[in-house]
């Protein structure tokens, strides 16, 4: 993340994914395409109580062993019933899958296995990008444009035929434009950019977002011909507010800016903690960093009312820090405090 515009959301998970990818497979089975509630089963896991969203208003995937799932079962365990259930409001709605480094291919084709499996799409989030949020609190990224085109190759060979939507590297392109990624790296991004736009395109049943920053950082005069140069013709439109907490009512005059300099793509929303809008306390450089008094916002749904935005998804994970500023964990990091006062907030 960098000043108050970034995504600072990296989720650096490190559990092998092949081990991941038959834990889901097993769980989905068993998911239903319903939504209602199972009864926990004898050992109380997450799997057997989350099932999936009804499809005709959200189509993505609900991971019944998510970060926000396991979390809720162990506070069940702990006989704290309602700090549970206000997870659960988390735990039930299909959140974006961050695709860590390490075995991409083997964590897309488990995620979009067990997506498959239930009858939904997985929605992911390819976060990997050379220079990546320009030494700050995500910092890391590829170690080069090869290794990150093999990166994306390996995502493609897993997802293959599968149903899958991803958000391509949030702020990557911001960055450029900001002054923040330094001048001798912009060739290179613009390349691997428009590369895995079009290696994910070329897939069967893949529909892809490349980011374009929020309604808080800038004007969408400064943005849309970098998206142009990063792929965005090829791409099926462009992802806005990700890992912020801009109002939907603001990303969306943000988007439709954007969007009729662009040819009119359409474009989601991520609506994960914006349900009371930006922070205006403290530093203004880190109030996108952990800021308090936040809510849920929108749920996930392709039903928008509005023909330019195709869907509200939760691309940030709720509930996993921004870094550590405010008392936060590593970024990516399940923060519990943060997640019951976002899923408590306006009760």
């Amino acid at each position: 993340m960098y000043g108050s515009r970034g995504v600072g959301a990296f989720a650096g998970r490190r559990a092998s994914a092949a081990v991941l990818g038959a834990a889901l497979l097993m769980t989905a089975c068993s998911s239903g395409d319903g939504d209602g509630r199972g009864d926990g089963g004898p050992d109380g896991a997450a799997g057997a109580e989350i099932t999936q969203q009804p499809k005709g208003a959200n189509p993505f995937w609900v991971n019944p062993e998510g970060t926000a799932a396991r979390q809720m079962a162990g506070l069940e365990k702990e006989g704290k019933k309602a700090e549970a259930e206000q997870i659960r409001t988390i735990a039930e709605q299909p959140v974006a899958e961050w695709i860590s480094p390490e075995n991409p291919e083997e964590q897309a084709r488990g995620f979009t296995e067990a997506a498959d499996k239930a009858g939904r799409t997985a929605l992911l989030v390819l976060y990997n990008i050379p220079h990546r949020d320009c030494g700050q609190y995500s910092q890391g990224g590829a170690a080069d444009g090869n290794a990150y085109r093999a990166f994306v190759d390996g995502v493609a060979k897993g997802i293959g035929d599968r149903a899958a939507t991803v958000i391509l590297e949030p702020d990557a392109v911001l960055h450029l434009v900001d002054g923040c990624t330094p001048e001798q790296f912009h060739e290179e991004r613009y390349d691997v950019l428009s590369g895995a736009v079009a290696t994910l395109k070329s897939l069967k049943n893949t529909t892809v977002y490349l980011d374009a920053g929020n309604a808080g950082w800038g004007n969408p005069d400064q943005i849309h011909e970098p998206l142009t140069w990063a792929g965005i013709d090829q791409a099926d439109g462009f992802s806005v507010n990700v890992s912020n907490y801009y109002s939907t009512e603001d990303s969306i005059a943000y988007g439709k800016q954007l969007s009729a300099k662009v040819g009119d793509k359409p474009f989601v929303i991520d609506t994960s903690r914006n349900g009371n809008g930006p922070y205006t306390g403290g530093d203004a450089d880190e109030r996108w960093c952990n800021p308090p008094g936040r809510a849920l916002g929108e749920t996930p749904t392709t039903r928008t009312a509005d023909p330019l935005v195709d869907a509200y998804l939760w691309v940030k994970r709720p509930g996993e820090s921004d870094g550590e500023c405010k008392g936060g964990p590593k970024a990516g990091e399940w923060w519990e405090e943060y997640a019951l006062d976002l899923a408590g907030a306006g009760d």
